[in-house]
């Protein structure tokens, strides 16, 4: 049954273009669109009979108990409001692009004096080149130390060259003429910097056909160790050329989006061909996806471009393609491209071929989604294989599949520091790595150091909560806590008036199993009692307060303090 507000305003909806937010009777968003004309949108989500078979349509029909339209001028400025109101409001029905993903560039200026390339995670609007954008920053590593290996650019920042009274290492090397103590032909340098600009636009049969001049060059006056070099050179751009498969246009750069789905689950490839060559692919995962294929897509394009923008910092030229190939053209993709063309300062296609060229390109994206689905489907089944292992081994109501570790260091009895990282899966979840600098304590007083952390960790999670009553312990390990069952209650954020309690106990019986390296997972704990571990499980509706395990790094003490934090 539809809330006969949102019937009301149906009937006069304007036609223009714009955006459309419905909410649930508390004003949550529930879900935000665009739409060339707002009337005919909007209304094909309640009419009977409607085409549109999406899983999650019934639901937002019942709960949805308000409507609210903004109209813009253009479907660009539609799409361009779209991606800010979903960035700030976060729907629940609209599609979020999980990923941990930084888009870096490689900086170069040839109007430094002695140039040097740069990882940046921001460009600047600065008058330098920037190359890009790298779906990670191990690429992105990939790529720099090829170049330092061999074109011998500079590594160190300016404040390090102008410090310097000899050589660093990378001269010892050969990575590096050293140009901040000894003269160094400019010319020449430079002419290796222009070389590293031809080989990062991807320009590499120019690029070959110098430096094959050059090595004869310097062969025929016999510098031969010159011409050793220019050789290398050669040999490593060709090397690269090998890897990089030519796939289409060399006059067009484009990003290739592939996608694979079996149910719910979504794996989407970026292809990124630049100048005819595929040169990198990053792929991205979605869960309990409950759209149609061109919302899928429709939601790549929007977070994607939104996030790769706002870190472009004015290099949005070289870090946008030309042309994006879709496998399904989404609503709105006209405003999209619009908007990436203003960006750019040129024209951005967005297409969906049928045939051709650009279809086989589409099927290669398509190909490398699938592949990374079962890639991390098998790398997921072989994680919940190990996590269930060490459950068992470790006598554990539910699945470590949230663990942190908490270690308190110091310098003297100064400045004493605690720090927390964080495993999601067994994979490390940087996002949730965190320090806390120890205010109440000096002197190397690491008891007290640990009670205030995890005091700050725990009350940061789910806010000042009740005294914890005692549940019972698990057997045979020390250490161990847990909460009772009648406590396993979802939690209410840290700014919600209303918190709940958990229940702990800490069981101390003095000789626990030790993990073994028989048990998966438990390799680097081989032959060490787990004295050091407190277990506070939480509903699995509940992904962002304590973890299911936390390890304390120490000793019996900083297991007794462990057990009075948790019960402050």
């Amino acid at each position: 049954m539809v809330a006969q507000a949102v019937l009301d305003k149906l009937e006069s909806l304007p036609v223009q273009p714009g955006c459309y937010i419905f909410r649930d009777d508390k004003g949550a968003t529930l879900y935000i669109g665009k739409a060339k004309s707002l009337r005919s949108r909007v209304r094909s989500y309640f009419q009977e009979g409607s085409s549109d078979t999406r899983a999650f349509l019934p639901l937002l029909r019942r709960t949805v108990a308000d409507l609210e339209t903004v109209v813009v001028g253009t479907e660009k400025e539609a799409a361009i409001l779209e991606n800010r109101l979903i960035k700030e409001a976060k729907p629940r029905f609209n599609v979020k692009l999980r990923d941990d993903k930084e888009f870096l560039s490689l900086r170069l200026d040839l109007r430094d004096r002695w140039p040097r390339l740069d990882v940046m995670r921001k460009p600047q609007p600065d008058g330098a080149r920037y190359f890009g954008p790298y779906p990670s920053a191990t690429s992105a590593r990939r790529t720099l130390h090829l170049i330092n290996k061999h074109f011998q650019l500079r590594t160190c920042t300016d404040a390090e060259m102008a410090g310097r009274d000899r050589p660093c290492l990378q001269y010892q090397i050969k990575r590096c003429p050293a140009p901040c103590v000894y003269e160094v032909d400019r010319e020449a340098y430079l002419g290796q910097a222009r070389s590293v600009g031809l080989f990062l636009e991807g320009r590499h049969d120019e690029l070959s056909g110098e430096l094959e001049v050059r090595m004869r060059d310097a062969s025929r006056a016999m510098r031969f160790e010159e011409a050793a070099t220019y050789r290398d050179q050669l040999r490593a751009v060709r090397d690269v050329q090998e890897g990089q498969r030519i796939v289409g246009d060399r006059d067009v750069d484009q990003d290739v989006i592939g996608m694979h789905r079996e149910g719910d689950l979504v794996e989407l490839a970026m292809m990124y061909v630049r100048r005819g060559r595929v040169t990198d692919t990053a792929t991205f995962s979605l869960r309990g996806v409950e759209v149609d294929d061109d919302e899928v897509i429709a939601g790549m394009l929007r977070q994607y471009y939104d996030e790769l923008l706002e870190e472009a910092g004015g290099a949005e030229s070289t870090l946008l393609p030309d042309e994006v190939v879709v496998p399904v053209m989404p609503e709105g993709a006209d405003g999209v491209a619009e908007w990436l063309s203003e960006r750019k300062g040129r024209a951005v296609r967005i297409v969906s071929p049928q045939r051709g060229d650009r279809r086989k390109l589409l099927e290669l994206a398509t190909e490398n989604a699938a592949h990374a689905f079962r890639e991390k489907k098998r790398a997921s089944d072989d994680v919940a294989s190990r996590l269930a292992q060490l459950q068992e081994k470790l006598r554990l109501p539910r699945l470590p599949r949230r663990i942190e570790c908490i270690d308190i260091s110091h310098l003297g009895g100064q400045d004493t520091v605690g720090a927390i990282v964080a495993l999601r899966d067994a994979l490390p979840d940087k996002k949730r790595y965190r320090t806390f600098h120890v205010q109440t304590v000096q002197g190397g007083d690491d008891y007290g150091a640990m009670r205030e952390v995890l005091l700050r960790r725990f009350k940061r999670a789910i806010g000042v909560r009740p005294p914890i009553a005692l549940g019972p312990p698990l057997p045979g390990l020390p250490g161990v806590a847990r909460p009772a069952p009648e406590a396993l209650l979802e939690p209410e954020p840290p700014s919600a008036a209303d918190t709940t309690s958990e229940e702990l106990e800490v069981d101390d019986t003095p000789d626990p199993p030790a993990v073994g390296e028989e048990a998966p997972g438990g390799e680097e704990a081989a032959g060490r009692a787990m004295e050091g571990v407190v277990l506070a499980p939480l509903d699995d509706t509940d992904t962002w307060s304590l973890p299911d395990l936390l390890v304390v790094d120490g000793g019996r003490g900083q297991l007794n303090v462990a057990r009075q934090a948790a019960r402050a």
